[in-house]
Formats: structure tokens, C-alpha cells, sequence
């Protein structure tokens, strides 16, 4: 992944089996392949002819589940897993997923990825209503309106529920006897199933993890469904039918994985449409190569060298064994872990005049790192283009930047950032380039994207975090 993206962390990941002889096991290659998406936590629930058994832990997933052992202790046919970035809630322990409710007549496990805009406004209520939450997540919510629900049915009872939470979620939610998956009704969040030819269901945040598990894609959830999986196959419902994409814009910028594909469009096709874009929009420079922030921008590095006629060179290398920047607990650590994390090649930009392709600005601080490690290097000039438009708008539906005063293009001009991160020329991806270039061509504002990072369009009520927001506008 690029290493600008220090506050953006990458909400969560899930991902379930229904009807595989090892679940746990192929829960945990799935998780595995969806790493990118959480690394604070992770664990699974499985079902075992219809009793629930959890292990999770804090850590990266293999730490969690070290010893191979532990996932024998996780026997059945059907699981569900997660792994977790803190969107809401702090650190502890009661607040790694999956959730597992032990109720009088039932067991419930629960897993989310997203973010609850009315999580606030919920949990006062439900606590006015004498309500003990045992996490300051506000995945657990979901759990305690479907247990308070009056509706005659447990399907009703889960309907009800969804259609009171509002914001962005993918919800996994295993019982004694199926396994459900639901999406909000803009589609924030990607989430697939697959099937395996064993018969097997796979559900997973992206379609990469149904091939690693070797499950064919099936469909995806579109919003506003509630979908079903138990002995029996596959059922597709509605919670509500009110539903208009707005697909997280950032899915496809950075988040996901390139080899994913998102309501039919693959990652690394549209990154490698934003480069070529990009090289269409941007100023022209006389430059001797192009060189793409390893990871998550390579591919836009590569369309903008093609569409540019611009050589593309390996100008950075990437360790991969080193911890990612942004876990790091202050910004002295962060930027020298950028230092451990990318080495500039010295025989490829030295005396040359580079162009430096990267996904996002955030801070500053990370791109003033990467230009100065290039003309320590010797490159002659370094121009930087970004494949988004200047991040200017906290993100309320499960990124971690509520605060504009995280965001340099909230308070600086473009010439303003090109002199802080030291770069020789700076252009940005245009929002009408960006939309073009991923091409949902959905029925829907911006083409079926949420665009509110760049523009300040919430494509949803606010609901709690509308007066957070207007008071930092102020």
C-alpha cells in the first residue's frame, strides 16, 4: 500500500463460509488475503452443528492464530471472521470481532465493516432502556435493536434493525442454523459472495478473497439486500428497496486490493485509467521516467507512463517485512518508518527528472518524505501528480479522518502543498477524471461513487455527526 495514508485506515474486513467441512480454516485463508484491510485485530466464530465457538485476539492474523492449534478449536462446518482497523471504539479487548451473543435460546455471532452515522444518538437510547453494552463499538448496536424488536420473526426482527441503523455497513451475521449478509442501502462497502464446488457459500468484503478460497464469484450485495445462506442455498431479500449507490470512492483509489473487483470493475483497470487520465489533465514536463509509490499506485504509475509515452522505472523499492507507517504512535516514528519502508534506487533516478505518481495527499508529511528520499537519491527534479482530487472532507462512513484539520488541501492551496512537500510541480486527478476513470456509469450522483472526501457531498444524513461537522466548519 502507498504510506500517505497514515489516518486513512482501511475500515474492516469480513468474511464467512457456509457448508465447508474446514470453514475456520478457509475463514482464515480468506481473512488472510484481506490482511490489508485491519491489522489490530482479527478473529473468527465458527458453527458447529449449531454451537458457536469464538477465538480473537489483538494483532495481525497470523498472530492471533500462531499456534495452528487454535483454529481446531473452531470446528464446524460454517464461520464467520474479521479483521479490524478502530473506526469507532477504542482498543480493547470487547471490541474485536466478531461479536458472539449468548442469548437464552440462541447464540449470535456478528461481524461489521463500516461506520454508524446514528451510533450515538442508538446508544443512548438502548442505554435509557437499561441496555448493558459490553463494547464501545458500534457494531454491537445492530444486535441489541434486533433482540428489542417486537417483530414476530427473527428475519423481521433483523429487517427492523437494519432499517434503524444508519450509515455505512457490511454486515455478516451468523445463527445456530443460516448465515445472513446485508449492505446499507448506498453500498459504501464491497461485499461479494462466491461459491465453492463443493457446494460451499463464501461471503467476503472483496472478490480477491473468494479466489484465494477458491470460490467462483456468484453475485454481489447490492444495497438495501439481505441475503440468506443456509443448507438449503442461497435466498436474496430487502431490508428496504430506498436504496442509490454510493460506492466509497476510496475502494478503488487505495483501499482495495488491485486484483478485487468492485460492482464489476476491477481495481488495477481503474487505477491504471486514473494514471492515463492524470498524464491527459495534468501540465506537461520535460521527464525522464515515471515511478509509481509502491504499492497501491504502480498501476496508475503504469497508465501514466503509457499514456504519456513517458518510460515507467522502478524508482522506489519497497521492504516488505517492515510495519506499516501509520501504526507507528507519533509522527517522528511514522516518517522514519516511511525511511525503513521505501528505498529510492540511486542507479535508476540520479540526475533524472522523475515523475512521482502516488494515490492521495493526506498530511504532507509522508510526500515531503518520499520527494526528499528521491533528491537524496539525485534525482534532478521530482514532479508528483496524485490519481485523486485534494482531500478536503472528513469521511463519516468508516474511514478514520473525521477532522478536516488532518487534511492539508482542507487549509492550503495546491501551490501551498507543492511547497510544503517540496515536490518541483504538483497536479491532482480531477473529480470528473476520477469518476471517468473507474466508469460505474451507475443511475446515480457522480456515476454511482461517493465523491464527499473532495467535495463535501454526503450522499446521507449526518445524523450524529451533523453538528460535529458544522461546528468545524465554523
Amino acid at each position: 500500500m502507498s504510506y500517505e495514508i497514515k489516518g486513512l485506515k482501511e475500515e474492516c474486513g469480513v468474511f464467512g463460509v457456509w457448508g465447508h467441512e474446514a470453514a475456520a480454516r478457509l475463514t482464515y485463508f480468506g481473512l488472510h488475503s484481506l490482511q490489508h484491510r485491519g491489522q489490530e485485530g482479527a478473529g473468527i466464530v465458527s458453527n458447529d452443528a449449531g454451537s458457536l465457538h469464538l477465538y480473537r485476539n489483538h494483532g495481525l492474523l497470523s498472530q492471533v492464530f500462531k499456534d495452528e492449534s487454535t483454529l481446531d478449536t473452531l470446528p464446524g462446518k460454517a464461520a464467520i471472521g474479521h479483521v479490524r482497523y478502530a473506526t469507532a471504539g477504542n482498543h480493547s479487548l470487547n471490541n474485536i470481532q466478531p461479536f458472539l451473543f449468548e442469548l437464552s435460546d440462541a447464540q449470535i455471532a456478528l461481524a461489521h465493516n463500516g461506520n454508524l452515522t446514528n451510533a450515538t444518538t442508538l446508544r443512548k437510547e438502548l442505554e435509557a432502556q437499561g441496555t448493558i453494552l459490553h463494547s464501545n463499538s458500534d457494531s454491537e448496536i445492530l444486535m441489541h435493536l434486533i433482540q428489542k424488536s417486537t417483530q414476530s420473526d427473527f428475519l423481521s426482527k433483523i429487517k427492523e434493525a437494519l432499517n434503524t441503523v444508519k450509515g455505512a455497513f457490511a454486515y455478516l451475521i451468523m445463527t445456530n442454523d443460516c448465515l445472513y449478509a446485508a449492505l446499507d442501502p448506498n453500498g459504501f462497502r464491497p461485499l461479494s459472495i462466491g461459491r465453492m464446488s463443493n457446494g460451499a457459500y463464501v461471503v467476503a468484503s472483496e472478490t480477491c478473497a473468494l479466489e484465494v478460497s477458491g470460490a467462483t464469484f456468484v453475485c454481489d450485495v447490492k444495497p438495501g439486500q439481505l441475503v440468506k445462506i443456509d443448507d438449503n442455498g442461497l435466498t436474496i431479500d430487502h431490508f428496504t428497496e430506498d436504496t442509490q449507490y454510493a460506492i466509497c470512492s476510496m475502494e478503488f483509489i487505495y483501499f482495495a486490493r488491485p486484483d478485487s473487483n468492485i460492482a464489476g470493475i476491477n481495481v488495477h483497470s481503474a487505477r491504471k485509467k486514473m494514471g492515463k487520465i492524470l498524464a491527459q489533465e495534468a501540465k506537461k514536463v520535460e521527464a525522464d521516467m515515471v515511478i509509481g509509490v509502491p504499492n497501491s499506485s504502480l498501476s496508475a504509475a503504469s497508465g501514466y507512463a503509457e499514456a504519456s509515452g513517458i518510460p515507467y522505472e522502478m524508482g522506489l523499492v519497497k521492504n516488505q517485512y517492515i510495519a506499516r507507517t501509520f501504526i507507528q504512535p507519533t509522527q517522528e516514528l511514522r516518517e522514519q518508518g516511511v525511511r525503513m519502508k521505501l528505498s529510492a534506487v540511486r542507479g535508476v533516478v540520479e540526475g533524472k527528472s522523475v515523475i512521482l505518481v502516488d494515490d492521495s495527499i493526506v498530511r504532507g508529511t509522508t510526500s515531503k518524505r518520499i520527494v526528499r528520499l528521491l533528491k537524496e537519491a539525485g534525482a534532478k527534479e521530482v514532479h508528483l501528480r496524485i490519481t485523486s482530487p485534494p482531500l478536503k472532507y472528513p469521511c463519516f462512513y468508516g474511514i478514520d479522518i473525521q477532522d478536516s484539520k488532518e487534511l492539508i488541501a482542507a487549509s492550503h492551496s495546491v501551490e501551498e502543498i507543492r511547497e510544503l512537500v517540496e515536490a518541483d510541480s504538483l497536479e491532482f486527478l480531477s473529480e470528473d477524471g476520477l469518476i471517468k476513470a473507474i466508469g460505474l456509469n451507475l443511475d446515480a450522483p457522480y456515476g454511482g461513487l461517493c465523491m464527499a472526501y473532495f467535495n463535501g457531498d454526503y450522499p446521507t444524513k449526518l445524523f450524529d455527526y451533523q453538528s460535529v461537522l458544522e461546528k468545524r466548519q465554523k
